[in-house]
């Protein structure tokens, strides 16, 4: 291996959807090193956290049939029974909700918690309150998707948050998707919950930090292997 695909390989990928917004932070910072060198440092710093922000690592997702993975890098802000948008279609009984709050130092690339198809996605204007908020999932910008699996439909639903202005969606209704896969992405921190079949039981606690791609949230298929039997207290 060559010296060059070395220091390549050791590299973070970047999301092409960050290329923009980098390269806007780099002509910035050029500018106020002409018009002040300290300005320049600073811009410099944004430039970095900037590049950070959007990166996009590889992750190793679990394979087995009826694991629900994490579908965004954060913690986990509440795991609690509450109603799923309507304009999901997933009922009027409250369902197992786990939130994940991103910062605006998380990877904010999300991903599919489900092997399954893209049943339904429904975007939904709304403010910008702090996403952390337990309203800002019924009054918050919102993008949700509902995935059917062989275990049942999922809903997962990407929130904008004080500083997120920006959902971006990367599939389609009707597409097949693994678990793990990119589905989308959300602009500069906020929060993205997952909805899970009634008796669903969560194999993550509240304050825990989640990866994107490789947390189990929970174990639809239960059985044998059930992971649920190594969680205690």
């Amino acid at each position: 291996m060559s010296v060059v695909d070395s220091i390549r390989s050791q590299m973070v990928p970047i999301h092409r959807e960050g290329y923009p917004f980098i390269a806007a932070f780099a002509v910035a910072t050029l500018v106020l090193f002409a018009i002040w060198q300290p300005l320049g440092w600073i811009g410099l710093i944004a430039t970095a956290w900037c590049t950070y922000f959007f990166r996009d690592p590889p992750r190793v997702t679990p394979i087995r049939e009826g694991l629900v993975i994490a579908p965004a890098d954060g913690t986990v802000s509440k795991v609690a029974h509450a109603l799923p948008p309507k304009e999901l279609g997933l009922g009027d009984t409250p369902l197992l909700r786990v939130s994940i709050f991103m910062s605006v130092f998380n990877c904010h690339v999300n991903r599919s918690p489900v092997r399954g198809t893209i049943e339904k996605i429904v975007y939904t204007p709304g403010k910008f309150l702090n996403a952390d908020l337990d309203k800002a999932s019924e009054d918050n910008e919102r993008n949700g998707f509902v995935i059917t699996a062989s275990t049942g439909r999922i809903g997962m639903v990407q929130i904008a948050g004080l500083v997120a202005r920006r959902i971006v969606c990367f599939t389609r209704e009707g597409a097949s998707v693994g678990a793990g896969e990119r589905v989308g992405l959300i602009r500069f921190g906020s929060r993205v919950d997952v909805y899970l079949p009634s008796g669903t039981v969560p194999l993550v606690a509240e304050g825990q930090s989640a990866t994107a791609g490789e947390t189990v949230l929970a174990d639809l298929a239960g059985g044998p292997g059930d992971l649920r039997t190594f969680v205690t207290g």
